[in-house]
């Protein structure tokens, strides 16, 4: 659940680092429908039986699906200014990806706030470092510098 914030507080947020998000299964229909909009349809995401003779011994889920996943997980760890009412994508600064997810794994999120700066008058650009972790795997799935911009009336 995101955490509520005032606005004379935003710079006691910076390093704050909200509880880990629930675990989301990775099954084939997901991969499935993710392939079908996007148009990647490489064996390796959508052949099962292929797969099996890649190095990964099973379909994974493609990079930009667990990326895309980011928007999921961050209704769980965000931090909201009190008077949010929008939220706008302003891009990345980095993305990472060390570890493939493989169909039927479970994918969680960690964030942490590395900046927040009023750019003008109610809107705030906030900096997360977010962290996709695999169940039972020691690397993650991905690293990425999130940023976003919360207007706040």
């Amino acid at each position: 659940m995101a955490t509520l914030i005032d606005k004379q507080d935003v710079q006691n947020y910076i390093g704050f680092e909200p509880e880990a998000t629930d675990w989301l299964t990775i099954d084939q229909n997901r991969i499935n429908q993710f392939a079908d909009c996007t148009i990647d349809h490489q064996f390796i995401h959508v052949d099962p039986e292929r797969a099996k003779d890649s190095p990964f011994g099973t379909t994974i889920a493609h990079g930009f699906l667990s990326l895309s996943m980011l928007s999921y997980f961050s209704e769980q760890y965000s931090i909201l200014i009190n008077g949010f009412y929008m939220g706008i994508n302003y891009g990345f600064d980095k993305v990472r990806f060390l570890s493939p997810v493989k169909v039927g794994s479970r994918i969680r999120a960690k964030a942490k706030i590395l900046s927040i700066e009023e750019i003008k008058p109610g809107n705030f650009r906030v900096s997360t470092e977010v962290t996709v972790e695999i169940e039972g795997e020691a690397k993650p799935a991905l690293v990425a510098e999130w940023i976003s911009v919360q207007m706040v009336a």
